[in-house]
């Protein structure tokens, strides 16, 4: 069995889908750039405005002043056929870009039992899309072609229902009876047989396969025969598979600048779902994601996220984005996008059953992306010291995934610990002796019963922006109370309490 995806209207709906304001507006897609053209597909306000398919330009504006005239999107059409392709993916390996909207795949490898619920899961997958597409299932690829064009088109903002199979899904189990009723334009005779069959008052299918086979190959030559064969459903052929894409990215060139957050994650939303999709059917997962805003004073806003973990889930993948744009502002208006996913196996280990690792690396990402928004991102992470002498010197970088084992040779802590201020208290200091006697400080005061001191450290004076010089005392107050106070060429300071 062959089963075909069918996306009618096909230039319409592959601008609606990026532009679903114009599906409730009269809007009418031209053939071709020419001043006459003839209008190619149409939305239904256009409909029932008096707008007919084959109407050129001027005449269709004569009935609908208000009509929109477009013409295709070369950019927003190859976007549709990638995502309808992907989902044709879903189906079988061994799938063929067939026509503009128009995908076949082979299914003589599956099961019987498991057609129906994959088409279905392939016709969810389009809709979430924004691509209402039907579908057919026959024993050659011409005969579900047929099938697929013959169900009724879908509008994108239809509501139906995929209980029933037709009209969205059909199988031809009897071609003869399928084919005798439909017009002989299905099987798209050539130009110079049109007006003989219609002279013989041929109209159908099933009345051209009425006729002998051999009378119509001696009659209408090798024409009519390869004719009499595509309307009788015989023809047969291999299919022609479409490679597996290797580059994951997406782009779009804005006819009107973007100013606020909404249009733009909506449009991110949908190439971040067909993205996903494409790497799913290619059993692959985005290690990195990088966002490439173009701005209106010729500028670019470039950021790549390192994802926790490889990942395919559009949903983390949208969630990343909309974390970042949800702190972003931009000196102008956004007149494009570029999306690129930097494609990976999937990460597959066994998890050992001392390891520390999270348990959702996504939603700690995301947890960390919201706390830095309000914090500012240089004061979340992991504290790690720095390679210098000075005290408390530490940076903060991207906490890891999984938790690395302790090291055996680690000392453990002596002394009391010291709970440090930060940033440290400043502090008024009384000298009796060349030491601190009476201590003032926001946390802190009274006289010195004991000290221990001073202990002179400097470092990096090699360099005049980094150099550094302190003296550090520890004291006991007469209160109760033990305290570390450091001296810099700044002042005094109070840099915390012991336990």
């Amino acid at each position: 069995m062959f089963a075909v995806l069918h996306l009618a209207d096909f230039p319409l709906h592959a601008i609606l889908r990026t532009a679903p304001d114009l599906a409730a507006k009269p809007v009418a897609i031209l053939a071709s750039p020419r001043a006459r053209a003839s209008l190619l597909a149409l939305t239904a306000a256009a409909r029932a405005a008096g707008v007919t398919l084959g109407l050129t330009a001027p005449q269709a504006l004569a009935r609908c002043a208000a009509l929109s005239l477009r013409p295709p999107d070369p950019a927003a059409e190859a976007e549709a056929s990638a995502a309808l392709l992907a989902a044709a993916r879903l189906l079988s390996p061994t799938v063929e870009t067939t026509a503009p909207g128009v995908v076949t795949a082979d299914l003589r490898a599956l099961p019987t039992d498991r057609h129906d619920p994959l088409l279905t899961a392939a016709l969810t997958q389009l809709d979430a899309l924004a691509l209402p597409a039907t579908a057919a299932l026959a024993p050659t690829p011409l005969l579900a072609l047929y099938a697929a064009r013959q169900s009724p088109p879908i509008s994108a903002f239809q509501s139906f229902s995929l209980s029933a199979l037709p009209p969205r899904l059909r199988r031809i189990t009897d071609p003869r009876a399928f084919l005798a009723p439909l017009p002989l334009a299905t099987a798209e005779p050539p130009p110079h047989l049109a007006p003989i069959l219609a002279g013989w008052g041929i109209t159908t299918l099933g009345q051209l396969t009425a006729l002998p086979k051999a009378d119509i190959a001696q009659r209408l030559g090798p024409a009519g025969l390869a004719l009499w064969e595509r309307a009788a459903g015989e023809t047969t052929r291999p299919l022609t598979p479409a490679p597996l894409p290797v580059v994951f990215a997406a782009r779009l060139e804005l006819e009107e600048p973007i100013e606020t957050l909404e249009p733009l994650l909506f449009l991110l939303r949908r190439y971040v779902d067909r993205l996903a999709l494409e790497l799913r059917t290619a059993g692959l997962a985005a290690a990195t994601l990088t966002l490439t805003l173009p701005l209106e004073d010729e500028t670019e806003h470039t950021r790549t996220f390192r994802l926790p973990e490889p990942t395919a889930s559009a949903d983390l993948l949208y969630r990343t984005l909309d974390a970042y744009l949800g702190t972003l502002r931009t000196t102008t208006a956004v007149t494009g996008l570029r999306l690129h996913l930097e494609p990976t196996r999937p990460l597959a280990r066994q998890p050992g059953l001392f390891d520390a690792a999270l348990r959702d690396p996504h939603a700690f990402a995301s947890t960390l992306a919201a706390t830095a928004a309000l914090l500012s991102p240089d004061r979340v992470g992991t504290p790690q010291l720095l390679n210098t002498h000075r005290p408390d010197a530490f940076t903060l970088t991207a906490p890891a995934a999984l938790v690395p084992p302790a090291a055996d040779d680690v000392l453990p802590p002596l002394g009391l610990p010291l709970r440090r201020f930060r940033p440290p208290r400043p502090a008024t200091i009384e000298l009796t002796n060349h030491a601190p006697g009476y201590v003032w400080t926001p946390d802190c005061e009274g006289a010195v019963s004991d000290h221990r001191g001073p202990w002179h450290t400097n470092g990096e004076w090699w360099t005049h922006a980094d150099a550094w010089t302190r003296e550090e005392w520890d004291v006991a107050l007469a209160d109760g109370g033990l305290y570390r106070l450091f001296r810099t060429p700044a002042g005094w300071w109070l840099e915390g309490e012991y336990d």
